[in-house]
């Protein structure tokens, strides 16, 4: 039979990046996986002594309890729901990686913070004997908090390394239009099963402002991605919006804020109400907890009847057929090279 694996020294890598999580809901694996991810000068913009007496001194100490409860209330008996999704999400690519490609093409998970990290990830693929690696993070919309964390890892990651590989990143998909495809199948079979609501809540994680205002495009990106996925599934201006979550400290984030959002839409007629999260590639905290459980409370206090969250793309076929065609689109010119 013959060999059709590729050599060794003719493979090319595929980096698949998400935020992190921590190694478990206890407060003290919480604290560890905080302080490395509040510690990144692209998550907090604050000159660094004054932000070390802030992180440890204050929020390290009150912040990772209450983290904690949060994460035991999502927590499943495989571990975090981001990380069991995203070991699903690489293999399932890796299996239209190998469709596809026949072998040429393998692929590793990595995590900004906590484990398995982008270190892992790259040493995976080096081992691998990949000459060339596609970073691919599983952030829809750019932002420097985010997408330009995952490539600050990497190049420190490199900076170590003898015989340093050639790199490509993947800046962003939020226009892609078998991403708004597959976000809007999700709803129509969602909605095919429970219904269509009064209005349709998109929302998405927040940034501070002045982010925004220093030039990260995250903003405009979200809210195409909203106008797009809206039009897509043919929706008029009363029967849906967008909003923001997440955000932390006292300085304005990008608005409007889902939590006040929720709490206006019972007084405008609206009572049932689905959200969904299209700047999230796999369930997590910010959706299972903060959206589907906190937030749910909040909009039901204020006179809501009904309130649904649509799950994240996460495993599902048609997105894991649209990350193989975006990496196939960025490897062009290195496949068969």
């Amino acid at each position: 039979m013959q060999n059709t694996e590729a050599p060794r020294d003719d493979r090319i890598g595929i980096l698949l990046a998400n935020l992190g999580t921590p190694d478990s809901p206890s407060t003290r694996d919480v604290r560890r996986y905080l302080k490395q991810f509040l510690w990144d000068p692209r998550v907090v913009e604050v000159p660094r002594l004054a932000w070390w007496f802030v992180l440890n001194l204050v929020i390290l100490n009150t912040r990772p309890r209450r983290s904690a409860k949060a994460y035991a209330k999502v927590w499943t008996e495989e571990g975090s729901p981001l990380l069991v999704i995203a070991r699903q999400q690489q293999a399932a690519l890796q299996a239209a990686l190998m469709q596809r490609y026949d072998g040429q093409v393998t692929s590793a998970l990595g995590m900004c913070y906590g484990n398995p990290s982008v270190a892992s990830g790259l040493a995976q693929l080096r081992d691998a004997g990949c000459r060339r690696i596609l970073v691919l993070p599983l952030y829809p919309q750019y932002s420097a908090t985010s997408n330009a964390a995952v490539f600050d890892a990497v190049y420190k990651e490199m900076q170590g390394w003898r015989a340093v590989p050639e790199l490509r990143f993947v800046n962003d998909y939020f226009d892609n239009d078998d991403y708004i495809g597959a976000l809007a199948d999700s709803v129509r079979r969602y909605q095919a099963e429970h219904g269509t609501p009064d209005r349709l809540l998109m929302s998405f994680h927040g940034i501070p402002q002045d982010y925004a205002d220093k030039g990260d495009p995250y903003p405009c990106q979200c809210e195409v991605t909203a106008m797009l996925l809206a039009k897509e599934l043919g929706l008029d201006a009363t029967q849906w919006t967008y909003s923001y979550q997440s955000r932390l400290g006292p300085k304005d984030w990008l608005k409007p804020y889902t939590d006040k959002t929720l709490e206006a839409l019972p007084g405008e007629g609206v009572k049932n109400l689905q959200v969904v999260c299209p700047g999230f590639s796999a369930d997590c905290l910010e959706t299972l907890e903060e959206i589907a459980m906190e937030n749910r409370d909040v909009f039901m206090a204020a006179g809501g009847e009904r309130y649904e969250y649509i799950p994240c793309l996460n495993a599902e076929r048609a997105h894991i057929d649209m990350l193989a065609a975006l990496a196939g689109r960025h490897l062009q010119g290195w496949l068969d090279a």
